[in-house]
């Protein structure tokens, strides 16, 4: 289930899907302004994103992100919001 939801996160009716589900206003925050200065929309930078963690991720990086799988209600909303709070910049206000 986890495959499939990274395989359909080049769309952006999925990609706007989970910036809602994820219900962090300032994990989208981040997301759009991240997503500005790399000049793509937010579905595609969330898919190469998550897509290059997954590629580089160290062991302890997996270890950390099956704990939250296991202990979350929605296994791959956890597992997508932890990659985004790790990966994104933080922007100063």
């Amino acid at each position: 289930m986890f495959g499939a939801l990274i395989d359909s996160l080049d769309d952006p009716v999925v990609a706007a899907g989970l910036i809602q589900a994820l219900d962090a206003p300032a994990l989208g925050a981040r997301l759009f302004m991240a997503a500005g200065e790399a000049q793509v929309e937010s579905a595609e930078f969330i898919a190469t994103t998550v897509r290059d963690f997954l590629e580089t991720a160290s062991d302890d990086h997996w270890v950390q992100l099956i704990g939250i799988m296991n202990r979350a209600e929605d296994p791959g909303l956890a597992a997508l919001r932890a990659i985004l709070m790790k990966s994104l910049p933080e922007f100063a206000p």
